[in-house]
């Protein structure tokens, strides 16, 4: 990997743990100095964030990490929704017993994480296992083009246990669908969840 390309995906990876949150300004040089690189890779790694739609640049401030509107974070989870229905519907067709294991084992890990950054984590994975489920390529390159969007929702929502509960418990319903085969319960589990789970980022938006 080149210099630029380091940094890019120390940046990536920085804003993913919610080291870097929407609305920071990323300044060349402290970025410079953080990651030990140069300010020209630095320079590079901030103009692809910005043309992935993640990073954006601001008369006086330079570049500023994108905050998502109210109308953006709607149409973001319709898109979510779309995807994670198919997904679910997918994997219920085509799913082994080992990926469906998989599920359940992460599922549990999540409920005993040790605080919101691994709960976070092991949520993205628990998704990403129902997408690689499903064996289909294309649906996996659609849900990875969603990724950049999803890192400018802002920090996670499992923060208290009433929430991980929650999520953990509606992971199980398309768990035990998929288990079953049963496609249209699957997809009508996750659709569920994913409207919970708007539900609960718009009562964080509005404070």
């Amino acid at each position: 990997m080149s210099q630029g390309e380091v940094a890019y995906a120390t940046l990536l990876q920085a804003i993913r743990k919610g080291q870097f949150r929407p609305g920071d300004r990323l300044r060349e040089v402290e970025i410079s100095q953080r990651l030990a690189l140069s300010r020209t890779p630095i320079r590079e790694a901030l103009r692809k964030l910005e043309a992935d739609g993640i990073v954006e640049h601001r008369p006086r401030l330079g570049a500023v990490i994108r905050s998502l509107s109210h109308a953006e974070v709607v149409e973001l989870y319709e898109m979510r929704l779309v995807l994670e229905r198919t997904a679910a519907e997918m994997a219920a067709k085509h799913g082994t017993g080992a990926e469906i294991d998989e599920l359940g084992d992460i599922n549990a890990t999540i409920a005993s994480a040790s605080g919101p950054a691994q709960a976070a984590a092991l949520n993205q994975k628990f998704h990403r296992c129902i997408y690689l489920a499903t064996r289909n390529r294309f649906l996996l390159e659609s849900a990875r083009a969603l990724n950049n969007a999803l890192l400018l929702l802002g920090p996670t929502t499992l923060v208290d246990e009433a929430r991980i509960a929650t999520v953990t418990r509606q992971h199980q319903d398309i768990i035990e669908a998929i288990r079953l085969g049963d496609s249209k319960a699957a997809g009508a589990a996750s659709e569920a969840h994913l409207q919970t789970s708007l539900r609960h980022r718009l009562q964080v938006m509005r404070g």
